[in-house]
């Protein structure tokens, strides 16, 4: 009996685009706004991606994601290896199946000592690569005695075009599609030219027919916001050209509406990209929404 696929999985063997957009669960235990979240992306994207613990201590991803499920909107969520061994991880898992999750992104986390909580204990027990192995073990023929409930998982991992060595990102890149990955979100996109460099390397590989590769687009807040975003390590870099551009705005208010510009600027270039299947929308809702109402990203 075939395994029944998500919608995000299914629009991803389409070939058709694909949007997504980011959310990162409150800092408090008030369900809420993540309704209201889901309500307003509602028929605008075809998932959402639920973080974990990105910036700083929020409430249970796993939490967050089954409340957005439960507004009839089909949530992606982030199982981060940093924070978890194997065990709660596989636990994770199975219980965000019986709360109807069933998309999931694979990621290695950023390291604690780089955050809010740097005296936090960092586990690592499996990197990325290792859990989507576990997890499409999971699918394909259990893990021991854990089984699934005759449904199938959606696997998707994070690609990283700023990082170095170019040649090794890449390979790894190949490693995650080689256990399962179905979707690559990349980080934000704000160099344009490292990106296309990063894809030329991807594209030599023949990644791009293999898995689809979403770009990340975020539109920068403030010029203080960007600032503080370009001094972080490890971040997307932001070329100084951006940087004053969002300067010239004469308060933040225009400032924001500079960085909503220049996410558009942004979908437009990448969208002539032969091989690219969609986009990732972050950063604050209100703005994610205008990016995608301005850039004419619609989904079928």
């Amino acid at each position: 009996m075939a395994k029944e696929k998500t919608a995000l999985h299914k629009q991803l063997e389409s070939g058709k685009q694909v949007l997504l957009t980011l959310a990162s669960p409150p800092k408090g235990s008030d369900p809420a706004p993540l309704r209201e979240l889901a309500q307003q992306f509602a028929g605008k994207v075809h998932a959402i991606g639920v973080s974990d613990n990105h910036h700083g201590v929020t409430m249970s991803a796993l939490a967050a994601a089954a409340l957005i499920a439960a507004e009839g909107v089909e949530p992606v969520l982030t199982l981060t290896t940093r924070d978890r061994n194997r065990i709660a991880l596989l636990s994770d898992c199975l219980g965000a199946q019986a709360l109807g999750v069933r998309n999931f992104l694979c990621t290695s986390g950023t390291h604690q000592t780089l955050g809010a909580y740097s005296a936090a204990k960092s586990v690592f027990d499996l990197d990325s690569v290792q859990l989507t192995q576990v997890l499409t073990n999971l699918c394909a023929n259990g893990a021991g005695e854990e089984r699934l409930a005759g449904e199938e998982l959606c696997l998707g991992g994070v690609a990283a075009p700023y990082a170095d060595p170019l040649e090794m990102q890449v390979a790894r890149l190949a490693k995650k599609v080689e256990t399962g990955a179905r979707f690559l979100v990349t980080q934000p996109v704000y160099d344009l030219a490292r990106f296309e460099q990063w894809w030329t390397a991807v594209t030599e590989r023949g990644l791009q027919d293999r898995v689809a590769i979403l770009a990340g687009v975020e539109p920068l807040a403030d010029a203080d916001a960007a600032q503080a975003e370009a001094r972080r390590r490890p971040s997307p870099v932001i070329p100084a050209a951006v940087l004053e551009r969002l300067a010239a705005g004469a308060d933040s208010r225009a400032q924001r509406e500079l960085g909503i510009d220049l996410a558009v600027e942004t979908i437009d270039r990448l969208s002539k990209i032969d091989g690219l299947r969609g986009f990732t929308i972050g950063g604050e809702p209100t703005a994610a929404l205008a990016v995608i109402e301005r850039s004419g990203l619609v989904i079928d």
